[in-house]
């Protein structure tokens, strides 16, 4: 009977993923071009919804109504920290908002089923039950935490490591006679990556309207990258006092490349740190059962 309830339950839990994913998915496709001309001469209402997918005709009306829960359980500003922290990592396809917190809300009712798998099949053993059941019931339940702040993680680190050479591209072509948003056009044209993307970004911003300063601002907000806030705090000077814009690119571009090297330095320096603990644990005792082991051995036989 145990058995029979776990799995009832597994295939509750992955049909309802299934239905979010596939529901969220479609939804944020807005429905793909509102069905074509052939379909303002249906007049059968029923004939009009069976001509809908079983997703949105069964599955569709269970994740919204999950997709509701989750959100009246979400805690007060919970939604607005996944928006910022989706918007960080760049909006990857897949994390939409409700599907994040319908997968939270799963996370957290298989609770039930660790439970009951561990009864099933470690009744004997308690101690190691309630650790199974721990460890996977955190990890369905903070896994899509732990992936978007990997995903912002390697966001972040991707732009670090693109930032120095878009900047020394754009003072070339600053210097070489272009103005300050065609630079930055074809720097990023000639260097793909998330900050190619935001910085189209932030050109499509200042052509619909917004001011320099604002879309920088907004760029910053976008990135949250030390490095790139210092760029975009030197490029909003240089606008409020007129200073060269090919001067304050070449600075940053030298403190930038200044700054990477003494990480790297720094980065080096703690290698010896960090390779202590793989030599203790990992390395000494088995040169100590190779070198010593025979001398143990030869003395045993003599005495």
């Amino acid at each position: 009977m145990i058995a029979l309830i776990v799995i009832l339950a597994i295939a509750a839990v992955a049909c309802g993923a299934w239905a979010a994913s596939t529901t969220v998915e479609s939804r944020s496709g807005s429905r793909a071009s509102l069905r074509a001309i052939d379909d303002y001469e249906r007049i059968d209402s029923r004939e009009e919804a069976m001509q809908e997918s079983i997703g949105a005709r069964v599955f569709a009306p269970i994740s919204r109504g999950i997709g509701n829960l989750a959100r009246r359980l979400t805690p007060v500003g919970y939604t607005t920290n996944v928006k910022r922290k989706i918007v960080l990592a760049g909006s990857p396809p897949g994390y939409e908002v409700d599907r994040f917190l319908v997968f939270k809300l799963l996370g957290l009712a298989s609770g039930i089923l660790w439970i009951g798998l561990a009864v099933t099949l470690l009744s004997g053993h308690r101690l190691l039950a309630f650790l199974v059941v721990v460890v996977a019931w955190g990890a369905c339940f903070f896994g899509p935490d732990i992936l978007l702040d990997g995903q912002i993680t390697r966001r972040r680190e991707e732009i670090e490591r693109r930032l120095p050479d878009t900047l020394d591209l754009l003072v070339i072509s600053v210097e070489a006679g272009l103005g300050f948003e065609q630079a930055l056009e074809r720097t990023a044209t000639a260097v793909p990556g998330p900050l190619s993307d935001e910085s189209r970004r932030m050109l499509q911003e200042t052509r619909m309207g917004a001011s320099r300063a604002d879309a920088l601002r907004a760029l910053d907000e976008r990135t949250q990258v030390d490095d790139l806030r210092t760029f975009i705090l030197a490029m909003l000077q240089a606008d409020a006092f007129g200073v060269s814009i090919a001067r304050i690119l070449r600075s940053q571009a030298d403190e930038i490349r200044t700054r990477r090297r003494q990480a790297a330095q720094e980065r080096s320096q703690k290698a010896p740190i960090k390779m202590l603990f793989p030599l203790a644990v990992c390395i000494f005792p088995a040169i100590f059962v190779v070198v010593l082991l025979p001398a143990v051995i030869q003395i045993f036989k003599v005495f």
